[in-house]
């Protein structure tokens, strides 16, 4: 089969580091267009990382472009809705950068728009594929700790300078809530599904802080598998000392996974994702405490981020699902919208 032909919009951070490399890393796609908002100075860069075969236009351009076969929109998050819904309109398959929009309206406005044009919609949850939260859930699948009490999930860093980037200024759908959040809050719901309760809490900690640099999300279920079932989410960037990754207490038994999965870094040293050996860990392993028993440690499986855009491959070819269900990618963006009504309350608020 012929390459299907991507463009990307945009070209800060999201873009170099995840989706311009694990696009060019996957058999099957090529990389034929970015966009900026100043094409003209940004050609020699992306070029250099991309080729010259790539072109560097306009986001206008690029989705005018009758050459792509996919868009992704990896630009800041107040613009997704208005140019994955231009890039549907234009009939593209797109995928948007997480978090899916500005609120479940937008979100589900942009469903509704790609049933209408027949085209494939995806949102780039890539912490599916950490190693380390495929080692928990392969762990959870398996019953190993038993029925789970207690979650918690930490997404830590130290960063006490406040940078002058569009996600640490105060403005719609910036801050840490939205930048980890989605993280955090996809991969808890792949665990246990949905909650029956969230209570969220943000802060500027920072001096100079000018939207969230902390939160912390608590979570509780009622009825089903996971009844009585707590979690907290965390995230900072004042943590010179991180919490786990991941720490889990069941009826059978405790993991506690710490540090951070490789690959990001990885990205940024500017690793091929096509490797061998890619999303391997060296150093980091997990321990378990099954009973009261003494700790045992755990392998990690390998990260697989390339997964994504194979899955969207694929999916269009129309060889398999998309690698994340629109349904779920709504549900995260209902718990970021019911999390910001828990802060304007302060309190805990019921979900449907």
């Amino acid at each position: 089969m012929d390459d299907l032909k991507v463009g990307l919009i945009g070209w800060g951070s999201s873009a170099t580091t995840f989706h311009a490399p694990l696009i060019r890393a996957t058999p099957g796609l090529q990389l034929a267009a970015v966009a900026t908002r100043s094409p003209t100075s940004a050609a020699a860069a992306v070029r250099a990382a991309c080729g010259d075969a790539v072109t560097v236009q306009s986001a206008e351009a690029l989705i005018a472009d009758g050459r792509l076969d996919l868009i992704v929109v990896a630009t800041p998050n107040d613009s997704h809705h208005a140019l994955a819904d231009a890039a549907l309109r234009a009939g593209r398959h797109v995928v948007v950068d997480k978090p899916f929009a500005l609120d479940t309206s937008q979100a589900r406005s942009l469903v509704a728009r790609a049933g209408e044009v027949d085209r494939l919609l995806c949102v780039f949850h890539n912490r599916r594929w950490d190693g380390d939260f495929m080692t928990l859930r392969s762990l959870l699948d398996r019953g190993v700790l038993g029925r789970p009490v207690e979650f918690v999930s930490h997404f830590d860093r130290y960063r006490p300078q406040v940078r002058d980037r569009w996600r640490e200024h105060a403005g719609a759908g910036n801050g840490l809530w939205f930048d980890l959040g989605p993280h955090l809050l996809d991969q808890t719901l792949q665990l246990f599904g949905a909650p029956a309760a969230i209570t969220l809490d943000l802060a500027l900690q920072r001096d100079g802080a000018l939207t969230d640099d902390w939160f912390c999300c608590h979570l509780r279920w009622e009825g089903g598998p996971h009844d009585g079932l707590r979690a907290r989410l965390q995230a900072g960037m004042l943590a010179a000392e991180a919490g786990p990754r991941f720490l889990v207490h069941g009826h059978a038994g405790s993991l506690r996974i710490d540090g951070l999965d490789p690959q990001e870094s990885a990205l940024k040293r500017g690793a091929d994702p096509a490797d061998p050996g890619w999303g391997q860990e060296s150093t980091r392993r997990g321990r378990w405490w099954l009973g009261d028993g003494p700790p045992d440690s755990v392998p990690l499986l390998a990260g697989a981020y390339p997964s994504f855009y194979a899955g969207m491959r694929d999916a269009i070819r129309g060889l398999g699902p998309l690698p994340v269900a629109l349904d779920a990618a709504l549900a995260v963006q209902a718990l970021l919208d019911a999390g910001r009504r828990s802060v304007a309350a302060r309190a805990e608020l019921r979900l449907a």
